[in-house]
């Protein structure tokens, strides 16, 4: 099972992704956690990425697709895969749909979440990551507050939040997506493994409801 979380940046991708991680037994992967990863430990890649994602642009499409297609070969993710932030333009698409297709393999499911621009900066600025690299639970201290401030329910690590996190960062980012990464749902919707879901305060749909619903219908087959 392969599927892609398509979205602008705080439409719930990574927390939906992590549900589905833990009731289907399939990895996500998410390449802003790779990318994040290398800046923290000051790597050539980690230094070219940031001097991106700092001014909330992406990242070339040449490097981020060779660190997926390396993400690939890993034991842990021949069963099934949920990619997190990958694809992001078309090029990237069709790269990934060539990479697939060497291995037999193609999406099954491209789940794309979409929620009301101010939702998203009130998401995004109240977000909250467990700084454990092998937790990484996300937690929002309006709408999913840890049950103790600043420490993770899950395993008790410090929450921090992301230096890209704030409101100038988070309105680029959405302008980036708009302009670039918004036609993957056209080039999906051709494909017709396009599903998309409003996650939103406002029509309470969250994204548990939205995992709930996705698990039910690929256990029951339905995509």
């Amino acid at each position: 099972m392969i599927i892609i979380m398509l979205g602008a940046p705080g439409t719930g991708k990574g927390t939906v992704a992590g549900m589905l991680e833990e009731r289907l037994g399939i990895k996500q992967v998410s390449t802003g956690d790779i990318f994040r990863k290398n800046i923290q430990e000051g790597t050539e890649l980690g230094k070219l990425a940031d001097s991106y994602m700092s001014k909330g642009e992406l990242v070339p499409d040449d490097v981020t697709i060779n660190i997926v297609a390396d993400r690939l070969e890993k034991p842990d993710v021949q069963k099934g895969i949920i990619l997190d932030g990958f694809p992001r333009t078309v090029a990237q698409a069709e790269a990934l749909d060539t990479i697939l297709s060497n291995k037999g393999k193609k999406v099954d499911m491209v789940l794309n979440l979409i929620t009301p621009e101010e939702e998203i900066i009130e998401r995004v600025v109240s977000r909250r990551v467990c700084s454990n690299p092998e937790c990484k639970t996300i937690y929002n201290v309006i709408m999913n507050p840890p049950k103790q401030e600043g420490i993770c329910d899950k395993c008790g690590s410090h929450l921090v939040q992301r230096q890209d996190d704030n409101e100038e960062t988070i309105k680029a980012r959405i302008r980036t997506y708009m302009e670039q990464t918004s036609p993957l749902v056209e080039y999906y919707k051709t494909k017709g493994v396009l599903r998309t879901e409003e996650v939103s305060q406002r029509i309470n749909h969250l994204g548990k409801d939205v995992a709930d619903e996705v698990e039910r219908d690929i256990k029951n087959n339905i995509l």
